[in-house]
């Protein structure tokens, strides 16, 4: 990895490459939720190289992609033509448009992250009483600060060390933050507030571990195991440990 890639890497996280079982179990989980919105207008609010709008788009969604970065809008743009190169902060997207918007790991790496969802929440259809129509529903995943491992690295002495991290995410938060000044990480209060005010309900509110598809090209068996012990921790208190929120929200 180049030293500018491992900058972009710091500043804006690494988009999913290759699908595997992680990224399906969280697009099953996007399914569950979203329902018959899937078919209709969606929204990736941090597309990367365009891996769930191409998924999406094959269950019959009409998906539109947000990309800050250049390099990777260019690249999604292979999967869809309509990919817009904009900031979350400030969605050049029309009020009450999107039946759906996926938040996959992006919050934690915008300049305001209060924007960012006040944006969100702003493009989602709002419910119309007089026809049925429901609101619209955001699904957002992003990191927790439970977990014992910071994921994206961290800098020592203004040097930025790529890789995971042991126990960062433990340290009171000036610390941590002056470690990791790059990525945020949230708890549960940490991510309620960034909803105060807003005209949403909330329809999932939980903490889940990863798919861990990299141990298990290098253990195969054992990291099966670990995998399955650690997503069945997602049925008791250990999920506070887990690797990442994931919130679900709908327009009221």
């Amino acid at each position: 990895m180049t030293e500018r890639d491992m900058n972009k890497a710091a500043l804006r996280g690494e988009p999913s490459y290759v699908w595997r079982a992680g990224q399906i179990r969280r697009l099953n989980m996007i399914q569950k939720f979203a329902g018959e919105r899937m078919q209709g207008k969606v929204l990736e609010n941090g597309c990367g190289v365009g891996m769930y709008v191409e998924k999406m788009t094959a269950l019959g969604a009409n998906v539109t992609g947000l990309e800050f970065d250049f390099d990777r809008a260019r690249d999604a743009h292979v999967s869809s033509e309509k990919i817009v190169n904009a900031a979350g902060e400030f969605l050049p997207l029309p009020s009450s448009t999107f039946d759906l918007i996926l938040s996959h790991e992006v919050i934690e790496h915008v300049q305001d992250d209060r924007l960012t969802v006040r944006e969100m929440v702003r493009v989602l259809r709002s419910p119309d009483p007089t026809s049925g129509k429901v609101g619209g529903r955001a699904a957002i995943f992003c990191p927790n600060r439970g977990y014992p491992v910071e994921t994206h690295g961290i800098f020592w002495k203004g040097k930025y060390y790529f890789g995971n991290k042991l126990f960062v995410n433990y340290l009171p938060r000036v610390w941590r933050d002056k470690l990791a000044p790059h990525v945020r990480v949230y708890s549960r209060r940490d991510l309620q507030k960034l909803f105060d005010g807003l005209p949403v309900k909330f329809i999932e509110r939980t903490v889940i571990f990863g798919a861990y598809d990299n141990i298990i090209a290098r253990t195969g068996v054992l990291g099966k195991i670990i995998r399955a012990v650690l997503q069945f921790a997602e049925a008791t208190p250990l999920k506070i440990l887990g690797l990442s929120h994931f919130w679900v929200v709908e327009k009221v």
